[in-house]
């Protein structure tokens, strides 16, 4: 900033135009300093189907312009094996034709709005999914761009919902708990196939050509920033501890990665591999670098702009929503992540289950603490659209017929592991049941059951959560589902006996990456000296809340007992039906006359 320019809001105007606005009269002064003074960042979200541009206006958080570009490779953007169900990869190709595309129309759209010029955004902000690694060259470019590797699948970004590597999985938890047991602690006790030394050991087994040629391999959330910032050497990649932390065993507590040693004990080659990959990670009180020369070319912004540390979609989502110490925030859409976090300087216990505990992991100064739901969304849309074979019509309808019946008035009890169960059990081989069927089982009945099934996970979390020390005060929700659909919200507020909040931005992760590059670009630019400060400008809450119904929640307390007899039966905990766990003492041989008493019992209380 020159010496001689002095703030004015949040952003700056140079003294010698002074004269010019002391000519104006007093509205016309203010509205035009508040213009002089508005500055913008985008915020990029990463989904799995498609990338969303978000222009963001740093006063007040506002959206300014959004475009979306759906990933044209594979089915929906994800690259599928129909000999492998388990098997799910991105083209790296889609992640830069999205960028070019999704900015230039946010800024497009941006550029109808008054006061808005692509010279006033400050920073860039970059959410996406994980633990998304992408096998690269030493200059850090994709292997799949390199067309020698581009038609093999094993070369291309390993979505998170690439479930091949559950035999690797689980012997990383073994291994871990018998030499390093201090490795699986923060992440909940069991390390996951969706993560990324399962993947990458995979790809080791599967695919060692693949493995050979890539000299490193990088999480899509560090990969975007360092496209932008064109870092030609991999090692000059900033890594985010919010990904390393929570998918790659990283802390500082033992010195970065996984020790060569124990990654030995898996395989001498992922040993040899730490030595290319990083030393440290990041949390989001620092820029991962500046926009380059070609990249502001191609974008049409000014060169040299904040560019923030990546993080992944939950995290930023979290941050967009307003998160504290006592709030859960629930980003709810094919899956569900669920985020909140809790002082550093105060000593948090390890809680068995999750997805992890890392500092710094979502913002500065904070434990981030990451729990979830494998399938949510992708749940109702394969019974709607896969079995029911309806469209976005049938989702609307059989919401609305669904909406009609009482709790337990069908009869029936799911589990919600289509996908796997990824906390507490963190079993990506379970798979769905649904119980209490019959010839007169409705398409509606089912799709309520299904809600109530990730009502019931969605509690159990919370009661893990809880147990170990972590305060759960308010849930806030966002995401598609959560701004669409109220019959879910309800159903929500009902099984977990608490109010159900809105986050204010129907693009919260989006609007977390733009918060974080606010704060990447400072004060100085027109930005935020923290994300507190950031939060208090740029966040809101809606004003309408789901409300738990006293007569409800009480039929579901009785449905969520059942359901936890079968989690935990099904599920593998330690003693379940034997006297010790949640499930202990389930008779599952009387529960379907269990669920045929509840029904007859709300059936005659309705006819009463």
């Amino acid at each position: 900033m020159a010496a001689a320019a002095k703030r004015v809001g949040a952003s700056v105007v140079p003294v010698v135009t002074r004269h010019f606005l002391q000519r104006l009269s007093p509205a016309e002064r203010g509205r035009t300093e508040r213009n002089m003074a508005r500055a913008f960042t985008l915020g990029l979200d990463y989904g799995t189907n498609s990338v969303r541009a978000v222009v963001v206006d740093c006063a007040d958080g506002a959206t300014q312009g959004t475009s979306v570009f759906n990933y044209p490779s594979g089915d929906h953007g994800v690259i599928l094996d129909p000999r492998d169900p388990l098997l799910a990869r991105q083209n790296p190709a889609d992640y830069l034709q999205g960028l070019r595309e999704a900015t230039r129309g946010a800024l497009a759209a941006a550029s109808s709005v008054p006061g808005f010029t692509a010279d006033r955004v400050i920073g860039i902000g970059v959410d996406t999914t994980g633990s998304t690694p992408i096998p690269v060259d030493a200059a850090g470019r994709a292997l799949a761009l390199n067309g020698r590797w581009s038609e093999n699948p094993a070369a291309h970004a390993w979505l998170w919902k690439d479930h091949t590597s559950a035999a690797e999985a689980a012997a990383i938890t073994e291994t871990a708990a018998r030499y390093a047991p201090e490795y699986l602690a923060p992440i909940g006790g069991i390390y996951s196939s969706e993560w990324f030394w399962s993947k990458i050991w995979h790809c080791l087994k599967v695919a060692p050509e693949v493995f050979e040629a890539a000299y490193s391999w990088v999480e899509l959330a560090d990969y975007v920033p360092a496209v932008l910032a064109g870092v030609t050497d991999v090692h000059e990649v900033a890594r985010s501890v919010c990904a390393a932390g929570h998918k790659a065993m990283y802390s500082t507590g033992w010195g970065g990665l996984p020790s060569k040693e124990f990654l030995s004990r898996l395989d001498p080659r992922l040993a040899e591999l730490r030595d290319r990959l990083f030393d440290e990670a990041h949390a989001p009180d620092r820029p991962a670098g500046t926009l380059s020369q070609e990249w502001a070319d191609v974008l049409g912004l000014r060169p040299g702009i904040a560019i923030a540390m990546g993080g992944f979609d939950a995290h930023y989502g979290a941050v967009g929503s307003g998160v504290k110490p006592g709030t859960l925030v629930k980003i709810i859409g094919t899956s569900t992540c669920d985020i909140t976090v809790a002082p550093s300087a105060q000593p948090l216990a390890d809680v068995p289950g999750i997805c992890g505990t890392v500092d710094g992991s979502v913002m500065p100064g904070y434990y981030g603490v990451e729990a979830g739901q494998s399938a949510v969304g992708d749940l109702l849309r394969w019974w709607v659209e896969d079995v029911c074979e309806g469209d976005d019509s049938l989702h609307l309808r059989l919401s609305e017929e669904a909406a009609r019946l009482r709790p337990g008035q069908s009869g029936l009890l799911a589990l919600d592991w289509n996908n796997g169960n990824r906390t507490i059990l963190v079993d990506t081989r379970l798979t769905g049941l649904l119980l209490g069927q019959t010839l007169h089982t409705t398409r509606a009945e089912v799709y309520r059951a299904l809600i109530e099934a990730t009502a019931f996970g969605a509690r159990a979390i919370i009661e893990r959560l809880t147990e170990s020390g972590v305060p759960v005060e308010r849930v806030v929700c966002c995401g598609g589902i959560a701004a669409k659909n109220d019959l879910f919200m309800q159903i929500y507020a009902d099984v977990l006996g608490c109010p159900m909040l809105l986050a204010g931005s129907p693009q919260t992760p989006a609007l977390g990456a733009a918060l974080a590059a606010a704060v990447a670009a400072g004060p100085e630019a027109g930005g935020y000296a923290s994300f507190a400060e950031g939060q208090a400008a740029m966040t809101s809450l809606k004003p309408e809340r789901f409300t738990p119904d006293p007569a409800a929640s009480a039929v579901y307390d009785e449905l969520y007992g059942m359901y936890r007899e079968l989690h935990d039966v099904f599920g593998g905990v330690a003693g379940a039906g034997a006297g010790a766990g949640a499930g202990a003492g389930a008779e599952l041989g009387t529960l379907m006359k269990r669920l045929l008493a509840l029904r007859e019992r709300v059936a005659g209380e309705a006819s009463s």
